[in-house]
């Protein structure tokens, strides 16, 4: 009887325990808080938030990808098959699942000008539009992979990749694609991060 009764104090107690433990690291930073930069951003509605502390950190899982908002070849196409994205996974954007566009030129990128654009493609709530001071823009920018090698082709905001950036900070796993593949395929690697 008394180890029945040992057993079943241990059994709840770890039940607990985790609970315990989720909540204490929920405060702790993540595996990438000293790599990308933790700067200070604006969003299209003019809030101020932080890209590693707000954007990239916790249990989430994430979209990325940059445009300007006067491009004329990536943006526009990228900007419909993502809102198709959006609509596929539902009530999950801005729960668990949030998308961000940071801008290229954040000279022009006004938090109004990101507004505009929103309103014209009809994006919904969970997906956010970012813009910065230039030097912040390129360190994030190149922190998650969007340049090219080529200093060149990396400086001319035509060429820019038209590529997503998939992750989820709390375990480490990151991905990128094409903005253009499917909606399908792109809503199937994200819930699979």
């Amino acid at each position: 009887m008394n180890l029945k009764r040992t057993l079943l104090k241990t059994a709840i107690a770890g039940a607990v325990l985790p609970v315990t433990s989720v909540h204490a690291a929920a405060k702790l930073k993540g595996p990438r808080a000293d790599y990308f930069p933790n700067a200070v951003l604006k969003t299209h509605e003019g809030k101020t938030v932080r890209f590693y502390d707000d954007v990239m950190h916790g249990d989430k899982r994430v979209i990325i990808n940059m445009m300007y908002g006067v491009c004329a070849n990536i943006c526009p196409p990228a900007t419909a098959n993502l809102v198709k994205v959006q609509e596929m996974l539902g009530d999950r954007i801005g729960r668990d699942i949030f998308m961000y566009s940071l801008t290229l030129q954040p000279e022009f990128d006004t938090p109004e000008v990101l507004h505009a654009y929103r309103e014209k493609y009809g994006i919904k709530p969970g997906w956010t539009f970012l813009t910065g001071r230039r030097g912040d823009m390129e360190a994030i920018r190149r922190k998650l992979g969007f340049f090219d090698r080529d200093a060149v082709l990396d400086s001319n905001l035509s060429q820019h990749t038209g590529m997503l950036r998939l992750g989820r900070e709390a375990y480490d796993r990151w991905s990128m694609m094409p903005a253009l593949l499917t909606p399908k395929q792109i809503v199937n690697s994200v819930i699979r991060l």
